[in-house]
């Protein structure tokens, strides 16, 4: 009896190694497929010269005035082309008197892409073009038709931002400030270099955005962020001041023009004890109401000691300027208690105000801001100290090439919005200032047409 188990169990044993021998094999069998199928994705349309070789091919297989048997798969294999399109080049040339082997397309072949008129795009308002889906509805096409027109280039993408309303008063200050920074003969006009000016302005930097994206792998985890109210996200002002940088004849930089980054903010010991901190520690608190006292104080305590510290020993008997915009926050230029600690240690610094409604007009607001707040993004802090410090370092990181790069386009814009008559209706023209730097060819200071300057003067002469 115990015989007989031992037999059945090696016979179940056995059954059950040959099911799985065929299970494999029929895994193999399945993959094979599969690769077959994609190989015929991927057939290619042959040329009239390789089906004229293929056809010569098959002639040399002849054999008593018919093809020998196999013929038709060796030339295929010898090819790399299916074992069809071998047989119909051969039934082809049967057929044709003239031995024609050429496929039968013609230029245009395949399916016919739908067309799109233009006009149909103009006539559709701006409002139903804001997204491919939209603008789709409203061509009566489909989503995919759309996206072919973006990538063969007939329909661009536009990103469209409000900018400040600009009265008649304000296009001639425009034109005004942008004629008085120009020097050089009337024959040969140019831009000042703006070494000696300061741009300075305020801007909130926050802890974090609403709405983030990110690059995940197929099996990790979102990232999970929460907050109190996202109408009410943690931020700090700060107080930026940047110059053009300076470089020498090896284009070695010698000043950074970085002034400084300064939060408005204040040192307090908390009143309470929590699960962070003790009673009496220093907390820092963001100042949430920035008056004008408050920026005098900054202006006179921060800014002009970190002028007279870091401007360069070689220039400083120059004038220095520091441009600021038109805020009921700011002081006026002839504030007696900045004028008194502006001209001390020997330093001539003086306040200038842009023009209104005119950030386009300031390198903060042009490019500058924008820069280092993306680099302070990627700090991902969790307090006010370390937003403090992600901004810090972004400033201090950020490449001074790079602000030279945005004091040249400060210039290009002052010469759009002179032959624009003082609008802010205007792209920002694009010089490839990285390619003319690496070839040593980048400007300094911009040149400006004498017609067009003689345009704005008669123009402003009419007002």
């Amino acid at each position: 009896m115990a015989l007989e188990e031992v037999e059945a169990t090696n016979d179940i044993d056995e059954s059950y190694e040959d099911n799985l021998q065929e299970k494999v094999e029929g895994n193999n069998d399945i993959e094979k497929f599969e690769a077959e199928s994609r190989e015929r994705k991927k057939l290619r349309v042959l040329s009239n010269e390789e089906r004229m070789s293929i056809y010569h091919e098959l002639l040399q297989k002849i054999v008593d005035g018919q093809l020998r048997q196999g013929a038709t798969n060796e030339v295929a294999s010898s090819n790399s082309v299916p074992i069809r399109t071998v047989q119909r080049i051969w039934k082809r040339a049967k057929e044709s008197e003239t031995r024609d082997v050429s496929h039968r397309k013609i230029k245009n072949y395949g399916r016919k892409r739908i067309s799109i008129d233009e006009n149909q795009i103009r006539e559709l308002p701006f409002s139903q073009r804001t997204n491919i889906r939209s603008l789709a509805f409203g061509l009566k096409t489909n989503p995919t038709s759309v996206f072919r027109l973006i990538k063969s280039g007939l329909i661009r993408r536009n990103s469209n931002a409000i900018k400040p309303l600009l009265k008649e008063e304000n296009k001639i200050s425009r034109l005004e400030f942008c004629l008085s920074m120009l020097e050089g003969t009337p024959h040969d006009p140019m831009f000042k270099s703006m070494h000696n000016i300061i741009h300075i302005d305020e801007k909130w930097f926050y802890m974090t955005k609403k709405s983030e994206k990110y690059y995940l792998l197929p099996d990790e985890d979102e990232s999970y962020r929460t907050c109190k109210s996202k109408n009410f996200i943690a931020k700090v002002t700060f107080l930026v001041a940047q110059t053009r940088p300076r470089f020498d004849a090896g284009e070695n930089e010698t000043f950074s023009g970085k002034i400084g980054v300064f939060p408005f903010v204040t040192h307090e010991p908390a009143q309470r004890s929590s699960i962070n901190r003790v009673a009496g520690t220093m907390v820092t608190n963001a100042i949430t109401s920035v008056k004008r006292d408050v920026v005098r104080s900054f202006l006179i305590d921060k800014v002009l000691p970190a002028i007279r510290e870091k401007w360069p020993r070689d220039d400083l008997k120059s004038t220095i300027f520091i441009q600021q915009d038109n805020a009921r926050t700011h002081i006026n230029h002839n504030d007696p208690l900045f004028c008194e600690a502006s001209t001390k240690d020997g330093f001539d610094i003086r306040l200038m105000c842009q023009p209104a409604n005119s950030p386009d007009l300031n390198i903060l607001d042009l490019g500058f801001f924008s820069a280092i707040q993306s680099l302070q993004y990627k700090e991902a802090p969790k307090t006010i100290d370390q937003l403090i410090d992600a901004v810090v370092k972004s400033f201090e990181n950020f490449p001074s090439i790079m602000s030279n790069h945005i004091f040249v386009s400060l210039q290009l814009c002052m010469v759009e919005i002179m032959k624009v008559t003082g609008s802010n209706k205007y792209k920002i023209p694009h010089i490839n200032k990285k390619r003319l730097e690496r070839i040593g060819q980048l400007p300094i200071q911009i040149k400006c047409d004498p017609i067009l300057i003689q345009e704005v003067k008669n123009y402003l002469n009419m007002e």
